[in-house]
């Protein structure tokens, strides 16, 4: 949810139109939430849900194993998933898949498992829908009212390390 709102701030901030929305059920604390962005060079009016993603990020591996992450994916649609490993964790037809370790880049950076920031940086590599130096001053902005400049630093170095580590698989 972070990281969507992360990501829709820096596209309006370089003049775009976007949304970011949370998708939660009934779940308790902890367990799988969607998040939404719909961004676009144009004004738009849509406020509904999105089915047909052109690009999906995976923020836990392990969802793979438990539901359908790639429900409605259009034809050449991208996925990115947070995993430790360039082997082929997940096979869609005609889709671009891409891997990064942003939970070990995040751990190494900031000392937390919290892949957003790294998972931010690796999409601005594989979909330039936004400037990496954009989404760093964003979230250095956004992280600013709850973080110190230390902390702040240390998720702009992992945002570019996402950005830098990213691989096709």
């Amino acid at each position: 949810v972070t990281a969507a709102k992360v990501l829709a701030e820096a596209v309006i901030t370089e003049g775009k139109y976007a949304q970011a929305f949370p998708e939660f059920g009934p779940e308790r604390r902890g367990a799988p939430v969607r998040a939404f962005n719909r961004i676009s060079s144009s004004f738009f009016r849509g406020f509904y849900g999105v089915t047909t993603p052109s690009l999906i990020m995976v923020l836990d591996e392990g969802l793979l194993k438990t539901i359908d992450v790639t429900k409605g994916l259009v034809a050449g649609g991208t996925i990115i998933i947070n995993t430790p490993s360039p082997r082929a964790v997940l096979e869609v037809e005609g889709a671009e898949i891409f891997g990064v370790n942003a939970s070990l880049i995040a751990r190494e950076c900031t000392g937390r498992a919290i892949p957003n920031t790294p998972m931010l940086g690796a999409l601005a590599r594989v979909k330039p829908l936004v400037k990496l130096q954009t989404l760093s001053e964003v979230v250095a902005h956004s992280l600013g009212f709850a973080m110190t400049e230390e902390r702040i630093k240390a998720n702009i170095d992992a945002l570019h390390r996402g950005y830098e580590e990213v691989r096709k698989i």
